[in-house]
Order: C-alpha cells, then structure tokens, then sequence
C-alpha cells in the first residue's frame, strides 16, 4: 500500500478514462450473454424501447430492448414475469453504469407461442369478441359457401366431397389463402373483408389441416379475430385437430371439430331432406283420413240417437258437409304451401347457376360503365363552361383589354408615377402617355379640370 502512495508509483486516471477503460475490459469479455431473471420497473416511454431491470434474490442489472428487436416478440413482458434473456453487455459512459442491451427474450416455463396465445386470449375476451350475444346464426339451406383454406391438400377436397354427397346444388366458392408462414395472417384478413365486400356467400368456412402451434400461428393472430369478429357473414372455424382450439375458433360463429364435420354442420342431406317432407305429407294424409274417420263415427252414434232419423240426419249431413268442407280447403291449402315451398327452393336452386350470375354480372358491368360515361361527360362539359366564365372574366379585367377601347395610360417623368389627377402634373412637364399599340412622350401644355370636357 505504502508503495502504491509513492509519487513515483502513481498511475492518475481521469474518470472518463477509466470508465473507458472498464468499458472495454467489459464488452470484450462478455460480448454476448445469457441471463435469467425477474422483470421489474417495466417501462415503454415514446420511443417504443424497453426498459427495465433484470434482478433475482441477490442482485439486479438495468436492460434496454431497443424497439427494432422488441416488435418482434410474440409476447408483451410485464413486471413479475420470469424471463431468459440473450444480449450483450454495456457500459453507458455518462453514468458510469453497465447494462444489457436484449437481443432476444423469452419467458420462463411457458413457451413464447403459448404466453402469446393467452394474452391475447385475455384481451379479446375481455372486449367481449367471444360473446355469445354476437354469434350469428347459421342458414339452414345456404345457396354459396365460401372456403377460406390453402388451394391444395386434403382439407379443400374433403370440404368439396362432403358437400356434394350432401347436397350437389349448393354452389362453393374457393378463396385461396397461405395457412401459415409470414404474411399467412395478412392473407385471411383480407380474403375474409373481400368476401363481406362481395356479399354473395351465406356463409364462410376458415379451415386448415393440423399442426403444431408454430403452424396454427396465423390463426392465433388478432388481425384474423378481429377480420372473424367484423364479417357480417356467418362465419364457421375448423382450424387443426378436434383437439386443438385456435383464437379463430373462439371468435368464429360455430367451431366445427374438423373440416368434414364444418361441411356436414352447414349443409343438410338433401336425400334426407326430400325424406322427411315425404313422411310429414304423408303424416298429414294420414292424420285427416283420421279425422274423417272419427267425424263419420261420430255421426253414426248421433244418429241412433235421434227421435225424428231423417231430419237429425240431414242436419249432421250438413254440418259433416260443412266440416268436410273446412277439412279439404284447409288440406289444399297446407298442399298448396307447401308445393309453394318445394317451388321457391327449386327457385333457389335455379339461382345458383353460374350462367345467371354471369348474365347479372355482365348487366351491372354495363349498368357501372354507362353510369361512368355519363358522369365523365358532365363533368367535362362543367369544367368547360367554368373555364368559358372564367377566361370571359379575365378577358374583361385585362388592362389591354381598355386600352384597345381607346383608352391611355399616363405616367410622370421621370419619377413615373402614375397619373389620375389633373393636378399632379405641371405646365411644361414632360409625361410618357402608353396607347394599345406603343408610347409616347409629351409635353403638357394645357390643363383642364372638367373631367369630362373631351371624353
């Protein structure tokens, strides 16, 4: 010690010199670092960085997660959240305090995908976008369904095939989406709003096949949630396995298992369909043979019970008359609902070719471009009627324009002022008098006060 105070032995550094060089022993030993902690005093100020501080029991070190890096996480870190963090280390010279500038972060336990998806579970459960208040309804005979999925793999043909076994007439339109990878949520979003614009599907099916959590991404992303939550289309979800549960699925109108059962959910059988109306006309013969058969009975036990036979049976012959009556009209009209019925579904049916939607595209393209020519053509002839007006005025406002009347322009030399009353000028003063074609300088020999003496 004694030594190190002798004058000679003395090395001074100045702070800054020594931060520096503390600085350099530090960043070249650690340049990059793992580290696990506790998040605490978590802050995002205006620039969008993260700032906090990394401690466990025994001690603490101040973090900065520059906005560049933290947009890529999946998640939001919050105080008390155990953490793992890779960055390296630094020294701020101005404070004279090291830190760790995070590269990467990721919680503790629980994987970043999965703290990703609870988060924004929570977030969109609280806005109330699982609500079952906004549920939509499904149709009960949709005309078109749309399939939000990849073009290709077995979920579109399984969709496909199920329909047309259940019901061929039911027109399906394909939107062909990326499933996952970057932009995969992007691509939903907006085939989802397309179809809202078109507003020619009855329902919507989003689908996808199976995979991990990596794979099922996009359909965990709020863009598609908040695309589910404001299509006013029907919209039915069967993303993954029956076991896998999706940010879509809880949004969606109806979740279905797998992307056969979704197909199964919208579209009755028809073969059944045509069963069951056969069995309730047949019901229905059934229950007024019934009716008549009780009515008939009825009026045979009446009639043993009458005094005078023959005037108690014509007046039950007129009731039965009557009755029977009632019974056939109301039979025809119940027959003729519902032949009425089975007509406007055939009509439905009908509508669903592609020929008629052809034809009715082809009259709106006309209709538009008519609509267009028209409004293009008063709109040029406005704008040319605007101009006309406007060059007439400008015309009329043109100082040349008063010249060629005859008029003159007269100016006092050489200070050339211009020249309104007869009282700036002097006998004998020259003046520069400028006409429609040219100028000339004159000398002024009379002054005249009347203004309109020679006009």
């Amino acid at each position: 010690m004694e030594n190190q105070l002798s004058p000679h032995r003395r090395r001074i550094y100045t702070v800054t010199d020594l931060t520096r060089a503390i600085k350099g022993l530090l960043e070249n030993a650690y340049p990059f670092a793992w580290v696990a902690g506790e998040i605490s005093n978590f802050r995002v100020p205006v620039s969008g960085h993260y700032y906090f501080t990394l401690k466990d029991p025994g001690a603490q070190i101040a973090a900065v997660m520059f906005r560049a890096q933290n947009r890529a996480l999946g998640f939001r870190p919050e105080d008390g959240m155990a953490v793992v963090a890779m960055g390296r280390l630094n020294v701020y010279e101005p404070k004279g305090i090291y830190q760790v500038i995070i590269e990467y972060l990721e919680p503790q336990g629980t994987g970043v995908l999965q703290l990703a998806f609870e988060q924004l579970k929570a977030t969109l459960a609280a806005e109330g976008l699982f609500d079952q208040k906004y549920k939509r309804p499904l149709p009960f005979l949709p005309q078109k369904i749309a399939v939000v999925t990849s073009p290709t793999g077995a979920v579109i043909r399984d969709i496909i095939h199920v329909i047309n076994r259940r019901f061929p007439d039911v027109a399906i339109q394909v939107t062909p989406v990326k499933v996952q990878g970057q932009g995969a949520a992007e691509e939903i979003a907006e085939a989802l709003e397309w179809l809202n614009d078109m507003n020619d599907a009855d329902v919507i099916v989003l689908s996808r096949g199976g995979g991990s959590l990596e794979d099922l991404q996009a359909f965990n992303s709020e863009i598609v949630a908040r695309a589910i939550f404001a299509s006013h289309i029907p919209i039915v979800s069967a993303v993954g396995h029956e076991t896998d549960f999706s940010i879509a699925d809880f949004t969606a109108d109806l979740r279905a298992p797998t992307p056969s059962a979704a197909a199964e959910l919208i579209v009755p059988v028809k073969t059944e369909l045509s069963r069951r109306m056969l069995q309730i006309r047949s019901a229905l013969k059934t229950a007024v043979s019934q009716r008549l058969r009780l009515f008939r009975e009825r009026t045979v036990q009446l009639s043993r019970r009458l005094i005078d036979p023959g005037r108690q049976v014509a007046d039950y012959r007129l009731r039965l008359d009557d009755a029977l009556g009632r019974i056939v009209r109301g039979l025809s009209r119940q027959l003729e609902d519902n032949t009425n019925r089975l007509n406007m579904t055939r009509e439905r049916l009908s509508r669903c070719s592609p020929q008629l939607m052809v034809e009715n595209l082809n009259v709106l393209l006309k209709h538009r471009h008519e609509s267009q020519h028209s409004a293009m053509h008063f709109f040029l002839e406005s704008k040319k009627s605007l101009l006309r007006t406007t060059v007439a005025k400008l015309s009329a406002m043109n100082p040349l324009a008063i010249l060629e009347r005859g008029y003159s322009v007269t100016r006092t030399l050489p200070d050339n002022v211009l020249v309104k009353d007869v009282q700036q000028v002097n006998l004998g003063q020259q003046v520069e008098v400028t006409v429609a074609r040219g100028g000339m300088v004159c000398r002024v020999e009379r002054k005249q006060n009347d203004a309109q003496a020679n006009i």
